[in-house]
């Protein structure tokens, strides 16, 4: 399972963070950064909040969770 890691020191300035094509047309966006031995995650809405920080190896997990509902809560 994928965890949260702090960024290194003065990465955030630097990424270039693209948000994601499913989340056009809606306010429910997410951006990803590629970081030099990671991919960070983050809320288009919270960008004053750390991002998710996966290293490049879990990242096909993370996303495979999120596909399949993995943390998904009931409502």
């Amino acid at each position: 399972m994928p965890t949260s890691h702090n960024l290194p020191s003065g990465q955030p300035g630097d990424a270039a963070w693209r948000k994601s094509t499913y989340s056009a047309a809606h306010n429910e966006c997410v951006e990803i950064a590629d970081l030099p031995n990671a991919i960070a995650v983050r809320d288009s809405k919270s960008v004053s909040h750390q991002p998710l920080v996966l290293p490049r190896s879990s990242f096909t997990d993370f996303i495979t969770g999120c596909r399949t509902g993995h943390w998904d809560t009931p409502d």
